[in-house]
């Protein structure tokens, strides 16, 4: 039986990496088979492409950053994603899909419709089961700061404002396989509502 698909997205110093590992370590723990991986960088060849993607030395254009996304995630998607669903794992990935969509495409200005067809060849069409979006306002997350920011991170207040924006708008187009949940409580209340958005998830669907 094939395996389930989630992916975690929000804003930067949203905590989406800290809370995919908890809820990795938490479905690991109800015995279900799960792996944790990421984008950019969930391959050798993603590593390189992420060390690329992210230096603050580099510039490219919103396009050329979005194609080397796509790159990236073609080679996730053959290499890692696609082999552990045909085994039956739980997949969760730290961004997929909708970060392209959300950073080159609505807060970046590169067409949506060019985007999700770029990705529907690098993906073979492959989508979540679930999706998490971990949502706050700025100045919540003012303490999370990083000392060193990569490229993406140094973007201004307003890009980083239309993210969110962004964001919050896919959700509401995605249904019911989509859950917003607000990352401006506490690391654990927000662990808690993502199990309760997967318990409710696994319900609905009738995973096991």
């Amino acid at each position: 039986m094939r395996g389930w698909f989630v992916v975690l997205e929000g804003g930067d110093r949203s905590g989406k990496s800290l809370q995919a590992a908890r809820l990795v370590a938490w479905l690991n723990g109800r015995g279900k088979r799960c792996i944790l991986t990421r984008e950019p960088g969930g391959t050798p060849v993603g590593r390189r492409i992420r060390e690329l993607l992210l230096d603050p030395r580099v510039e490219m254009t919103m396009r050329t950053e979005a194609l080397l996304y796509a790159a990236d995630r073609a080679e996730h998607v053959a290499t890692v994603i696609r082999p552990a669903l045909e085994r039956g794992d739980i997949v969760v990935s730290d961004r997929y899909v909708e970060s392209s969509l959300v950073y080159q495409g609505d807060a970046g200005g590169v067409d949506v419709e060019y985007l999700t067809a770029v990705n529907l060849l690098a993906t073979g069409g492959l989508e979540p089961d679930l999706l998490i979006v971990l949502d706050a306002e700025r100045h919540a997350l003012a303490g999370r700061e990083r000392e060193v920011r990569d490229r993406i991170e140094e973007r201004s207040g307003d890009y980083h404002d239309r993210v969110r924006r962004a964001y919050r708008k896919l959700v509401a187009l995605r249904g019911e396989r989509a859950v917003l949940v607000d990352a401006g409580r506490s690391v654990d209340e927000v662990e808690q509502a993502i199990r309760e958005a997967v318990l409710a998830h696994e319900q609905r669907r009738g995973w096991r």
